[in-house]
């Protein structure tokens, strides 16, 4: 007999159907084609000894499996279900009638148990696109893939009660989820506040002003001065998630297997991302982790911290090529990754916030300490990051040590919901301004089309602007990033046109580009 189940497969961040066709014949053999890797070769072990704890007989037939399209190749051991389920129904052990009405996914334990998968929200996707009535998987998955309405999630624990449910004889209850309560639940990270923070008030303004435009940012300063610290909490000031882009960084998640029993701040069980991504990768990270890769692609830091914040710490120590790979993505915002079978492509659309100190030692312009590191040493310290890539970070400033009387004030900071209002403010003009423009939802994304539209200056700016180039030797690149930061600064005023003070305030954060220094 010959029936067909139906699976997924995920490339990049989307997934494609794939037709599962069993046939029982006469004989005794086995037969897998359809360009599948080695762990679903094994799966007719895992499913022989699932079948027979679960109370069912491996067919005594010769089965051959097809898995269409041939061209895709198929990864790894979740389709051990759609394979058990198309035996059992091939051998006429479970009826065939409802096959055709789901989507089925799974990983198969020895027992019969269903062990947890990736990938599960695009699948989901993929399934109510394809118009399949429901998407059968693991329970622990069902909360994530339950974020797409109009299908039936159905999480089951194991091979048995989907065989159970597909024969008619019982009932598995959708799995479903109240995204909005998702999103009221866990918006913001609260144990986080800028009113924690005393004193960098310049520091504060210029993180203000990173968010606002999603701009990106680095500050130079000694060690203890609080860089750590006021990165942590930018997460806490950015506006909050789109459910758009809420599904689309939970989809990057999901095919990372990160989403798996993800916990909420609340302790609860996530089946969305709700806040921000904030990645911190360690200074040790290799390219292919940064960018995404390998034999099998999967997305990388950069791709993980899409819509939200990549936080590198002593940016220097970090390998010249890990940073240099990312000079491409940040000006395109994705990653192409390319291997002799295919091509993906990662969505990488983040806020870089890099933290470096000015020397080998961290005290050079340090009041309160002796730089102990020579000229060339300081200036072999700075080579670590070229030119090219300080040319994409918008905001560049330098961040001094609190003193001590200012540690020991009782008074708090300005909070962060009282800066995230100003942010929003500033992002609600920039949504008005951008609206007819596809792909464009900040200041830090538009083209130089959309800057001589929007950044006009006068011709008294347009002398201040040049005299700045030529005095700072900066580069076309950098003249676009001042007036992406000045246009975010006059947001910021609500002023529809970029004033003087605004440009000058965004010229003083080229920081980096000013001749002798760290000399």
């Amino acid at each position: 007999m010959l029936v067909k189940s139906f699976g997924a497969a995920v490339l990049g961040i989307d997934a494609v159907q794939i037709t599962i066709e069993v046939s029982a014949l006469r004989g005794i053999d086995f037969t897998l084609v359809g360009l599948p890797d080695n762990a679903v070769k094994e799966s007719k072990e895992r499913i022989t000894s699932a079948l027979h704890v679960s109370g069912y007989t491996y067919p005594r037939k010769s089965i051959v499996i097809n898995m269409a399209p041939a061209d895709i190749k198929k990864e790894g051991a979740a389709y051990d279900l759609p394979l058990a389920i198309g035996i059992l129904a091939a051998d006429e052990q479970i009826p065939s009638a409802m096959l055709g009405d789901y989507l089925i996914m799974g990983e198969l334990s020895l027992d019969g148990t269903l062990q947890p998968i990736s990938g599960v929200l695009p699948m989901a996707l993929a399934a109510k696109k394809a118009g399949f009535r429901g998407f059968i998987l693991p329970a622990d998955n069902a909360l994530e893939a339950a974020v797409v309405e109009g299908i039936d999630v159905i999480g089951a624990h194991t091979l048995s009660e989907v065989a159970n449910m597909l024969s008619g004889l019982t009932q598995i209850p959708p799995t479903v989820v109240d995204t909005e309560m998702e999103f009221k639940r866990n918006a913001f990270p609260e144990e986080l506040d800028f009113a924690d923070v005393c004193g960098q008030e310049n520091v504060k303004r210029a993180l203000e002003i990173a968010a606002a435009g999603g701009h990106n940012i680095i500050m130079v300063g000694p060690p203890g001065a609080g860089k750590s610290m006021l990165a942590k909490r930018l997460p806490t000031i950015l506006p909050p998630l789109t459910i758009e882009e809420a599904l689309e960084t939970t989809k990057i998640h999901s095919v990372a297997g990160l989403m798996n029993r993800k916990k909420s701040a609340s302790g609860l069980e996530c089946a969305l991302i709700t806040q921000r991504p904030f990645r911190s990768p360690h200074h040790t990270i290799t390219d292919v982790a940064l960018i995404g890769g390998g034999s099998n692609p999967k997305p990388g830091e950069i791709s993980l911290a899409h819509n939200g914040v990549l936080f590198l710490d002593e940016m220097p120590e970090y390998k010249r090529t890990a940073l240099e790979v990312m000079r491409q993505p940040l000006e395109d915002r994705k990653i192409t990754v390319s291997r002799a079978r295919m091509s993906v492509e990662y969505p990488a659309s983040f806020m870089l916030v890099a933290a470096m100190n000015p020397c080998p030692c961290g005290h050079y312009g340090d009041a309160n300490h002796t730089c102990t590191c020579s000229p060339s040493a300081i200036h072999r310290y700075l080579g670590k990051i070229s030119g090219p890539l300080l040319d994409r970070i918008d905001i560049q400033v330098d961040i001094q040590a609190v003193p001590i009387s200012e540690l020991q004030k009782k008074e708090r900071g300005e909070s962060s919901a009282s800066i995230r209002k100003r942010v929003m403010a500033a992002r609600a003009i920039q949504a008005e301004r951008f609206k007819d423009e596809n792909g464009v939802y900040s200041n830090a994304q538009m083209s130089s089309r959309l800057l001589r539209r929007y950044c006009p200056l006068t011709p008294q700016q347009e002398q201040i602007l040049e005299l700045a180039m030529t005095k700072l030797g900066l580069s076309a690149r950098a003249y676009d990033r001042i007036l992406k930061v000045a246009r975010t600064i006059a947001d910021l005023a609500a002023s529809p046109d970029i004033q003087l003070p605004h440009l000058q305030e965004a010229i003083g954060y080229r920081n980096l580009d000013r001749d002798g220094w760290g000399s």
